[in-house]
């Protein structure tokens, strides 16, 4: 109120209105601006005055390139922040228990059964590719996850009504020996069995691709404030799947062994259905960012213009405008991380990163369609830069696949009892799921408070950096896991139960080691690979760049899938049998697998290292 001065001098007025400060403080609410202008106004009547200055406020008070659910102009005191981020906080549905659906059910070997999972899980991940184009490009992150959430519905629909149903599934098989083979799915039931998974993954890849980024465009990046609770945004939204997955792999688990597969789908339609009106509850103060045309298109338009510009680069009149370079916008991961998050606006010039692109800027160019701006070929530098960090994490996404195949099917040879309790092998990812949900909050309230006051800086740790713990935790789990896999092999080889399908005399707890650590490398590396992309991106693109999270996931799990038909097919040759073949686990080499894959791991933790120690970090900026 002290900004502004309202004189009475008789039946004269004066109104002074600094503009200045207002631009400065563009979080102002609405209403701060408005009730000195009504004291003013009934006190002097100065309507035209008064009317220009309320206009004003009134742009200021707009989010610009946002909308509200009507799609009318989203305003900063309505729309946007916590409570608006809060009601997409969403469950994830959980599919430890599905390799062993498809291996007792749908009588799979173990190996096809982890095949169809990875499959499966990588295709819905992929998928996620889409829904983050389409929301850039084409749709609102509203209404795709309205529309990703009912085609999942439908699939969930299908896969309950194939497990109701006995003539749709094969006969069961009750034989208790495992060198007795049991009849498939046939084709006509297989069918309907890959339609139902495969529209559950085609909606949750739009959800994965539009509600992260739905939640992360609340905040207001154009201040501190905005930017540290969005990066708390995202460590929430991995605590709230982990709170989903604990109801997945407690109470709905313990649904599919003792009531049947039918009521465990049935659980997870309802609640998709359920999670609808939820969301919807929050549409009133919801702030969606507007569609801005394909960003695919842009940077196939720089990569074309680039090479053919450089192709012409010996003609003296193509020569390249802006050829002034500056990196005065940017901060190395090496140097001081203090500078990481200042805010600057960079120079509209052509920074001396990856120069090749810079000849897409050009007086003249091959075609009028090819010609590009500054900004853009800025933006598609920033894209081609984070690629490589994208790449280093697929590997540990590939050990993180193994939770949800091999790791089962080891805990359901193994003595699954706790006391008098019998815990279903589907249930095990309850040790990192409880301890995900203890350690996000611990890490987003005590960890980084105390990080940023030691470093004096807005992040406290960096995204590369906790990417990077998530990748060693993940070489530790493969180490572990290739231990615990030799201890099993030797109990059953001792008890005599090598060819048994009995459980064996050791605790399955033993398996609960490997998914602390890759439960944690998850905690690490999801949240900050979300934030890491998101906060990089352009903003005509950060649906698209957060979906890579995702996509790191798919290829992780496709990864998985080629990586064991690599090692069966070239075993095979030097062996009678693959090491990873057959219906009988205990025939498995699999300690040999995960030896193979910790290797992998820690050569991949080596090249992520060169890139991270490389990259510059694009910071915020009000010019964006």
């Amino acid at each position: 109120m002290d900004q502004w001065a309202v004189v009475c001098e008789g039946t004269s007025a004066r109104v002074r209105y600094d503009s200045s400060f207002i631009n400065r403080q563009r979080s102002w609410a609405y209403s701060d601006i408005v009730q000195p202008l009504q004291y003013a106004h009934s006190c002097y009547g100065q309507q035209d005055m008064l009317l220009n200055i309320l206009e004003e406020g009134q742009e200021l008070n707009k989010w610009e390139g946002y909308v509200n659910w009507r799609n009318k102009p989203a305003m900063r005191d309505q729309h946007g922040g916590m409570l608006a981020a809060s009601f997409v906080l969403a469950f994830l549905a959980n599919a430890s228990n599905l390799v062993l659906y498809l291996s007792k059910f749908m009588h799979y070997s173990p190996s096809s059964s982890a095949n169809i999972v990875t499959n499966f899980m990588g295709t819905a991940f992929l998928l996620a590719v889409l829904g983050g184009f389409l929301s850039d490009a084409f749709f609102t992150t509203y209404r795709l996850y309205l529309t990703s959430a009912a085609i999942e519905f439908m699939g969930l629909l299908i896969l309950t009504v194939q497990a109701h149903t006995p003539s749709l599934k094969p006969p069961i098989c009750a034989s208790a020996s495992t060198e007795i083979q049991c009849e498939k799915v046939n084709r006509r039931k297989a069918a309907m069995l890959f339609t139902g998974l495969y529209l559950v993954a085609l909606g949750v890849g739009g959800i994965k691709g539009s509600l992260p980024p739905h939640g992360a465009e609340q905040f207001d990046d154009t201040t501190p404030q905005g930017r540290k609770q969005r990066s708390s945004f995202f460590n929430y939204y991995v605590f709230s799947l982990s709170c989903g997955a604990l109801i997945a792999v407690t109470f709905v688990v313990w649904i599919e062994d003792n009531k049947g597969w039918q009521w465990g789908f049935g659980v997870a339609t309802a609640a998709i259905l359920a999670s609808i009106p939820v969301f919807l509850l929050g549409s009133p103060i919801y702030r969606t960012k507007i569609p801005a045309g394909s960003p695919i298109t842009t940077m196939f338009k720089v990569l074309i213009a680039a090479v053919c510009n450089n192709c012409k680069s010996k003609n003296p009149s193509n020569a390249v405008m802006g050829m002034k370079t500056s990196t005065s916008s940017y901060t190395t991961e090496t140097g001081e991380e203090g500078n990481a998050t200042k805010v600057k606006v960079p120079s509209q010039t052509l920074t001396e990163d990856l120069e090749f692109l810079n000849k897409a800027v050009t007086e003249k160019t091959v075609s009028p369609m090819l010609q590009c701006t500054v900004k853009q070929v800025e933006e598609v530098k920033v894209v081609l830069k984070i690629i490589p960090v994208f790449m280093c994490t697929i590997m540990l996404n590939c050990c993180l696949a193994q939770l949800s195949t091999f790791s089962i099917q080891q805990a359901a040879t193994m003595n699954t009892k706790i006391g008098s309790l019998k815990v279903p092998p589907a249930s095990l990812p309850v040790f990192p799921v409880i301890f995900v949900m203890l350690i996000a909050p611990t890490y987003n309230h005590v960890v980084v408070p105390f990080a940023r006051k030691v470093t004096k800086t807005e992040m406290g740790i960096t995204h590369l950096r906790r990417i990077g713990t998530g990748l060693i935790l993940s070489i530790i789990a493969m180490a572990v896991a290739a231990v615990v896999e030799m201890k099993r092999k030797k109990v059953a080889i001792e008890s005599g139960l090598l060819n048994s399908a009995e459980p064996l005399p050791i605790t399955f707890l033993w398996i609960a080691l490997q998914y602390l650590f890759l439960g944690s490398a998850d905690l690490f590396t999801l949240a900050g690979m979300m934030d890491f992309f998101f906060t990089e991106a352009p903003k005509s693109m950060r649906s698209l760049a957060t979906s890579l999270s995702w996509v790191s996931l798919s290829m992780g799990y496709y990864f998985s899938s080629v990586l064991i038909s690599t090692v069966n097919n070239i075993t095979s040759i030097f062996r009678h049998t693959p090491w990873l073949s057959g219906s009988n686990l205990n025939h498995y080499h699999l300690e040999r697998f995960y030896w193979l894959m910790c290797i992998l791991s820690s050569l991949n933790f080596l090249h992520y290292l060169f890139w991270a120690n490389r990259y510059k970090y694009r910071t915020e900026s009000t010019a964006d």
